[in-house]
C-alpha cells in the first residue's frame, strides 16, 4: 500500500510479509523501484533503494512494516510526483 506524504518526493510504503514455511526467515533485503511521474503521467525514470527485511519472520507468521521511501528532491520538480511500483524481496 502506498500513501502520499507532504513532500512530493516521498511516500509511505506498507508491505505485509507472510512466511508460509516452517523455518524462520533470519535475514534479507527489500528493494524498492520508485518511479518519477510527470504531470501528464509520463514515467521519467526509476530510482532504486534498498532496506533490510524486518526479521525475524517466524514460520507461519505475518509481519507488517511501513517505510518512508524518498528520492532526491531535485529529481521531482514541481508538478511531478513519485510512485513506488516495484518491490523485490530476497530472504535467507
Amino acid at each position: 500500500m502506498r500513501t502520499a506524504t507532504d513532500r512530493r518526493w516521498c511516500e509511505d510504503v506498507t508491505l505485509v510479509f507472510r512466511n508460509s514455511g516452517e523455518a524462520a526467515v533470519r535475514s534479507g533485503t527489500v528493494r524498492f523501484g520508485t518511479h518519477v511521474i510527470g504531470a501528464l503521467g509520463i514515467d521519467w525514470g526509476t530510482v532504486e533503494s534498498e532496506v533490510e527485511l524486518p526479521v525475524p519472520v517466524e514460520g507461519g507468521a505475518r509481519k507488517e512494516r511501513t517505510w518512508t521511501v524518498c528520492v532526491e528532491a531535485w529529481r521531482v520538480p514541481l508538478g511531478m510526483h513519485i510512485e513506488t511500483r516495484d518491490v523485490d524481496v530476497r530472504w535467507k
